[in-house]
C-alpha cells in the first residue's frame, strides 16, 4: 500500500489550518472559511462540468483510480526480470511449447498474453507490434482516467472564481450608501465573496493535482513493465542466453540496484541462468 497522497493531503490539510489558526485561542477563526453555499458551487459545479465532459464508462472508473492509487509496488521489475528469466531457461532446455504450460500459472494478464504468443507466432516483428499496439491502447486509457483529475483541477478554480463573481454581484446589488448600511458590512460581504476562490485552489492542489501525478506514475511504472515484458519475451523467442538476457533487462534500473542484482543472480550459480548455449 502506498499512503503517501492521503499523508500528503492530511498535512497539507493541518498546515493550512495552522496559518489560519496559529493557537487553540484563535480556533474560532476557521468558522470564517465554512460557507455552504460556496462549497456547493466549487465542489457541485466541478462534479458537474467533469461529468458533461466524460462518458459514463470514465466517471464509473473513479472507485477504480483510487484503488491504483494507493496500491503501489505492485509493478516489481527484479521480480519481472527473475520470472523472466526462468522463462527463457525453461525455453532453452524444452523448447517454445513448452512455455505454454508455465503461462498458465502467470498472474499477470500481459504476460500471460505475451508467452502465450511467442508460443503460438513465428514471426518477432508481428509479435513485438501487436504487443506494442496493446501497450499504446492500455496507456491511453490511464491518459484518460489521469486526465479526469488534471480537468478537475482546471475547473476548480474556475468555479472558485464564478462563486466570487457571484459574491460581488450580490454584495453590489445590496449595497445601499445612503444610510450606511453597504460600507458597514462591506468586509463581511467581500469576504464570503472570496472564499469560493479559496475553495477552488484547495481543492485543485490538494485533491485532484496529486491524484492526476500518482496516476500518472502508477502509468510510468506499469509502461516500464510492459516494456520489460516486450523486450524479455522477444528475446525469449529469439533464444537469447537467460545471463544475458538479465542483464539487457535490468539495464533500466539504477546502477546501484542493477549491480547488486547482477551480483545476486552470480552467488546462485551458473546452474540458475542455465548454459551459455
Amino acid at each position: 500500500m502506498d499512503p503517501t497522497w492521503l499523508v500528503g493531503l492530511v498535512l497539507g490539510a493541518v498546515l493550512v489550518v495552522m496559518g489560519i489558526s496559529s493557537n487553540f485561542a484563535e480556533m474560532a477563526k476557521l468558522q470564517n472559511f465554512i460557507d455552504v453555499p460556496s462549497i456547493q458551487i466549487v465542489i457541485g459545479g466541478t462534479i458537474a462540468a467533469l461529468i458533461a465532459s466524460y462518458p459514463f464508462s470514465v466517471v464509473k472508473e473513479v472507485p477504480k483510480h483510487f484503488v491504483i492509487m494507493f496500491k503501489g509496488g505492485k509493478y516489481k521489475i527484479p521480480k519481472l526480470v527473475d520470472q523472466l528469466v526462468d522463462l527463457a531457461m525453461v525455453a532453452r532446455q524444452s523448447g517454445l511449447l513448452a512455455l505454454e504450460e508455465k503461462a498458465e500459472e502467470i498472474k499477470n494478464p500481459f504476460l500471460k498474453r505475451s508467452i502465450l504468443m511467442i508460443v503460438d507466432a513465428s514471426d518477432p516483428d508481428k509479435v513485438r507490434e501487436t504487443l506494442e499496439k496493446e501497450m499504446e491502447t492500455m496507456m491511453l486509457r490511464h491518459d484518460q482516467a489521469a486526465g479526469f483529475y488534471e480537468k478537475g483541477s482546471s475547473y476548480a478554480p474556475a468555479f472558485g472564481m464564478i462563486g466570487t463573481l457571484i459574491g460581488l454581484i450580490n454584495m453590489l446589488k445590496g449595497m445601499n450608501f445612503d444610510d450606511g448600511g453597504g460600507a458597514a458590512t462591506l468586509g463581511q460581504d467581500m469576504s464570503v465573496a472570496l472564499i469560493t476562490t479559496f475553495y477552488g485552489s484547495a481543492l485543485a492542489n490538494m485533491i485532484f493535482q496529486p491524484i492526476a501525478k500518482k496516476l500518472r506514475v502508477r502509468q510510468d511504472e506499469e509502461e516500464l513493465y510492459c516494456a520489460t515484458i516486450v523486450d524479455g519475451v522477444l528475446a525469449i523467442m529469439a533464444g537469447e542466453n537467460p545471463k544475458t538476457l538479465r542483464e539487457k533487462l535490468l539495464s533500466s534500473l539504477k546502477q546501484g540496484s542493477r549491480k547488486k542484482l547482477l551480483a545476486k543472480a552470480e552467488k546462485a550459480g551458473p546452474s540458475s541462468e542455465g548454459g551459455e548455449g
